[in-house]
């Protein structure tokens, strides 16, 4: 049998999977990656370390695969689903001239706030990139970078810098081909779309936003379909014998949406890790009236399928900070245990804007409160309404998307980590009053990656792809009334009290 090794880099950590041409994972090895914070707001990683656990977790996975009684030889091919706006800058030899720009930082509010000055640029910007002006996209951070730093504007212009997203800077890193050849330059439609310098309809780099965020002079990838039979080929540090091809490349959350078998228009998938991606397939570009940004869903060669997204910036950090900072829940089955121990907030709204809000509010300079507490608030109350915050944002992305589209959900497909939380789902369930489905494989941007990587490789065709998608086996949940009646409840109160106005903003 015919396997692939799948490269899933996030924001927490870097995983490896190989899985079988049915879909079926085989081995996975999971390896830690830190983030650091030099600033209020600034958030980097390191790229060399991104390399290192990228490459710990495939020895990891291969050592298991190999201990399971088979052999590295039937690993035939690589794909990379890879954070998408996160960014850097390096020089021909493979070093970096920057951290790795995470997508949670910051640092542009200031950029963002001038460039909303200038009329028309708003929507100038977001009919040509389908994004909108915010500190979340590539291109205003790059901006800020090109203005607060002489010596690198210098080597931009000098033409000696290269930019890529992370899949970019994997392969490029981690080519190794015999040592002969050009070093892999490459990137997909999905990670370009995120970074404001292309144009949608295109999918090619667009001049005029190079020169609006300062990408003149910088090297520019090759935008090639995400499922592609030559982006790169490598040994992985020579884990493998001899190098293997990486034939898909694509954004985490794109990668997710084709695991899941969202392959037709109004099909929705919300992948729910650090962040929250929420993306509903639209086949041809669609325009958002209602805070949704257009990007692009999944490309193959001779077709690129588009998509409306909300983004929600915090997801499975807002329980992170509970457990880390406030040291209110040990662990993610105490938090639910804690949830569930009372019936509703007691009146507590937990509004998690650590990093801003995203879609459809777009408030980049708001911060997280917890409103409505009094002395009858109790730590479980907070953590009730911290458990609520994500399901009150999908819907208000999930609202915005059927105002979009004139027409309600039939479903949707949820995975990432709080797909594990059954009273997170069920809120959900019942919020949006609609079935959520998930795939009890749990890895859905990795296993978008590895269908990719045997389309590209030419050993399944896409048709053989929507039947495997037919045939997964999925857990359902279902809307409940008690639950959804006091959910409603706490949702008119979530609407009012995001709407208050930003303090300091007036």
């Amino acid at each position: 049998m015919e396997y692939v090794l799948s490269i899933d880099q996030g924001t927490s950590g870097s995983k490896a999977l190989i899985f079988s041409i049915a879909g079926e994972i085989m081995a996975s090895y999971t390896a830690s990656l830190n983030s650091c914070y030099p600033k209020p707001g600034f958030v980097e990683q390191d790229g060399n370390e991104i390399v290192a656990s990228v490459l710990s977790a495939v020895k990891g996975a291969v050592s298991r695969f190999e201990e399971a009684g088979y052999s590295k030889k039937a690993v035939s091919a690589a794909g990379i689903s890879n954070q998408r706006e996160s960014f850097l800058l390096w020089d021909r030899a493979g070093n970096p001239a920057t951290p790795v720009i995470v997508w949670q930082c910051k640092r542009s509010i200031a950029v963002c706030s001038r460039l909303h000055q200038e009329a028309g640029l708003e929507e100038n910007i977001r009919q040509r990139t389908g994004l909108r002006i915010d500190p979340y996209f590539s291109g205003t951070k790059l901006l800020y970078l090109i203005e607060e730093d002489r010596d690198l504007r210098a080597r931009i212009r000098a033409g000696a810098l290269y930019f890529g997203t992370i899949d970019t800077w994997l392969m490029y890193k981690l080519f190794d081909a015999g040592g002969a050849g050009k070093r892999p330059f490459y990137t997909d439609p999905t990670n370009a779309s995120r970074t404001l310098l292309m144009d949608l309809d295109t999918c090619a780099w667009d001049a005029g936003m190079g020169d609006l965020f300062g990408s003149r002079g910088l090297h520019l990838s090759e935008i090639r379909p995400s499922a592609f039979k030559d982006f790169s080929s490598s040994t992985f540090g020579g884990i493998f014998n001899t190098p293997i091809p990486i034939t898909a490349a694509i954004g985490d959350s794109h990668a997710a949406c084709f695991g899941e078998g969202c392959f037709s228009p109004g099909t929705v998938k919300a992948t729910m890790g650090t962040g929250s991606s929420v993306v509903m397939n639209t086949g041809a570009r669609s325009h958002s009236r209602h805070g949704m940004v257009s990007t692009v869903c999944w490309s193959m060669e001779n077709r690129t399928d588009y998509a409306l997204e909300g983004v929600i910036v915090s997801c499975a950090s807002t329980l992170n900070w509970i457990q880390n900072k406030l040291g209110l829940a040990a662990d993610p089955k105490q938090l639910d245990a804690l949830a569930e121990s009372v019936p509703d907030s007691g009146g507590v709204t937990f509004i998690p804007a650590f990093s801003g809000l995203g879609g459809p509010w777009w408030q980049m300079d708001r911060q997280a409160e917890i409103l409505g507490i009094n002395f009858g608030t109790e730590a479980a109350h907070i953590v009730r309404a911290a458990v609520e915050a994500y399901p009150f944002q999908l819907k208000d992305v999930i609202s915005a998307m059927e105002k979009d589209r004139g027409a309600a959900l039939r479903w949707i497909k949820a995975d990432g980590g709080l797909t594990h939380s059954n009273i997170s789902m069920g809120m959900i369930a019942g919020l949006l009053e609609t079935e959520v489905r998930i795939d009890k494989r749990h890895e859905a941007s990795a296993l978008g990656a590895a269908l990719l990587a045997f389309i590209g490789k030419g050993s399944l065709t896409f048709p053989e792809v929507e039947e495997l998608a037919r045939n997964t086996v999925h857990e359902s949940y279902l809307p409940g009334a008690k639950l959804d009646r006091e959910l409603k409840s706490s949702y008119n109160r979530w609407l009012q009290r995001v709407r208050l106005p930003i303090k300091g903003s007036g």
